[in-house]
């Protein structure tokens, strides 16, 4: 999979425009990571949660890759949680 599997449709615009972001972050390394991870729970996500995935794409991608892959550790005043569960989201692809 090389691209988002979910449609925007029926979603509002915040969780739109972070979809995009997430598929659409510079480097394809991040994009998988973010964008699998948006596909999965953007619909389910709480507004705290949005804020904080907003928050974390601030990081730049070289950053935030290597906090993703355990490399460097997560700036201290990121949310935790919320990475937590980027680090750990295993996409399967389902063809």
């Amino acid at each position: 999979m090389t691209g988002t599997t979910r449609s925007s449709e029926g979603l509002d615009d915040r969780r739109k425009r972070l979809l995009f972001r997430c598929w659409h972050r510079g480097t394809r390394e991040m994009d998988l990571i973010l964008g699998r991870f948006a596909d999965a729970e953007i619909g389910a996500l709480s507004k705290d949660e949005l804020t904080e995935l907003e928050q974390l794409l601030e990081i730049p991608d070289p950053d935030f890759y290597a906090a993703v892959t355990g490399a460097q550790p997560l700036p201290q005043e990121m949310p935790a949680a919320l990475f937590a569960r980027i680090q750990a989201f295993r996409a399967v692809d389902r063809d």
